[in-house]
């Protein structure tokens, strides 16, 4: 089935099921106004077929306010609430004008608090709909169903806020099949899953081998800016959708502050930072969850320690340094998985190195102990950690914290990861852990920084669980 079709198959089903829960919602204001009589009782009773005619006169006028609200156009990225606003208003627009119909139609019955009522049940058994329908699309485009294949073309900043969108939300129904870019390994824009199939002036070979292509996102730096209408030509001549990412500055807009200055338009530029009444709030939820946690972790700790006393000689913990919010560095706790004198065979080790970038990750490492193969699987080697977010050092959630000579490899674009707290789990912790590649690690670390909200925290808390149990991408 091609995602077109199927996108036509979930608009037709929206509107049949809008419809069907308008006329339910209109039936409902009916029982509530006078069998049930909330608020105020009726000063007499009209039968429910004297509202007949008015219940299809009102179906009629909100078909015309959703279709000029544009309330069966989904729109991808849109939250939630700016999707039922648009809803409400529509809705509010549609019961005016009956209003209006009914105050000057005389032989229709008129009750002004019933249609309150429809209007009320209206929103809010679309907005319900609106929400299981995120799910269940959500559910589907993460299986890869339905979703829409697409091509990335470009470098540098304006490429890579695309890149990390699309791994960090599969929700949004685009499945990318590669990007092209300039050839210029120095601006590559890193990922693993998604390929490199070659340089953008191979765009038409491209359209030409990939089949049912539904967008090309064109993310051209800005001194190549005369290569995008081209590239739109070639789009449309091989009926495919482009869609150009501006690269002002190759600032990334969800970083951009947009003002005026008596009638003078400003832009400014703000750091990838929190701000400070988020600081607090993600801080007071940080102290709340690690205080209710803190007996079965350290019922568990206290296991898990006799357990790797019992299992190799050596300290039950293990003491790193690592490198926190712009850059300080502190010492992280864990406990101690491999054996006494690992960092002394790290080099020996080298080339089993199965990791990309600068860090290093080897799947059955020999210098795991029995214990420590099992408490890395169920990411239990961690728990100690709740010491260094009750510090202060660390957040429950953020990047995770990297090694100094780690740090010493990055590009420019990779420190924008150390711009908050480093966290015990994190977006790409519940997107793949260690089967994503570092650029990909830290393109889903980007996109948390530029995104944060508790509702995305709690998110990743939630997904964080079934992760950890089924040991996915842990090593």
């Amino acid at each position: 089935m091609s995602t077109r079709y199927s996108q036509r198959i979930v608009r037709y089903v929206t509107i049949i099921t809008d419809l069907i829960l308008i006329n339910f919602a209109f039936r409902l204001a009916y029982i509530v106004r006078y069998d049930w009589q909330w608020l105020r009782p009726p000063e007499f009773v009209i039968a429910y077929r004297e509202y007949i005619d008015q219940q299809s006169l009102i179906t009629l006028l909100l078909i015309i306010t959703f279709l000029q609200n544009k309330v069966w156009q989904r729109r991808r990225g849109e939250f939630w609430v700016d999707e039922v606003s648009r809803l409400v208003y529509a809705t509010a627009a549609g019961i005016v004008m009956m209003m209006a119909v009914t105050w000057f139609v005389r032989p229709l019955a008129f009750s002004r608090l019933m249609l309150v009522w429809a209007m009320l049940f209206i929103t809010v058994g679309i907005g319900v709909a609106r929400l299981v329908r995120r799910f269940i699309l959500g559910a589907m485009y993460r299986r890869g169903y339905g979703a829409d294949r697409v091509l990335l073309v470009g470098t540098g900043e304006g490429a890579r806020g695309v890149l990390r969108t699309l791994l960090a939300r599969p929700d949004l129904g685009y499945k990318a099949i590669g990007y092209l870019d300039d050839g210029n390994t120095t601006s590559s824009i890193g990922s693993g899953r998604i390929p490199r199939l070659g340089a953008w002036e191979q765009l038409a070979e491209v359209l030409l081998t990939h089949e049912q292509l539904h967008t090309v996102f064109i993310a051209l730096p800005a001194e190549r800016h005369h290569e995008v209408a081209p590239m739109v030509q070639i789009c449309y001549r091989h009926g495919v959708r482009a869609q150009v990412v501006p690269s002002l500055l190759e600032l990334s807009l969800s970083n951009m502050d947009f003002n005026y200055m008596s009638g003078i338009p400003l832009l400014s530029v703000r750091q990838r930072r929190i701000s400070p009444w988020g600081r607090l709030a993600k801080r007071g939820v940080d102290l709340l969850l690690v205080s209710i946690a803190a007996v079965p972790a350290l019922l568990l700790s206290a296991m898990i320690a006799a357990a790797i006393k019992l299992d190799s000689s050596g300290p039950i913990f293990f003491r790193q340094a690592r490198v926190g919010e712009n850059g300080r560095l502190f010492h992280m706790i864990k406990f101690r998985s491999m054996v006494v004198d690992a960092d002394d065979q790290k080099a020996a080790l080298q080339a089993m190195n199965e990791a990309s970038g600068p860090i290093f990750k080897i799947k059955d490492d020999p210098r795991l102990t029995r214990v420590g193969r099992w408490i890395r699987r169920l990411s239990l080697d961690e728990l100690p950690q709740l010491y260094n977010i009750l510090r202060g050092h660390m957040s429950l959630v953020g990047p995770r914290p990297p090694l100094p000579d780690e740090v010493e490899q990055y590009q420019p674009w990779h420190r924008q990861r150390l711009a908050v707290k480093g966290g015990l789990t994190g977006l790409w912790q519940v997107s793949g852990r260690s089967d994503l590649t570092f650029d990909e690690q830290c393109l889903l670390d980007i996109y948390y920084i530029e995104n944060w909200s508790l509702a995305l925290d709690v998110r990743i808390i939630l997904q964080t669980v079934p992760y950890t149990l089924f040991g996915r991408g842990a090593y």
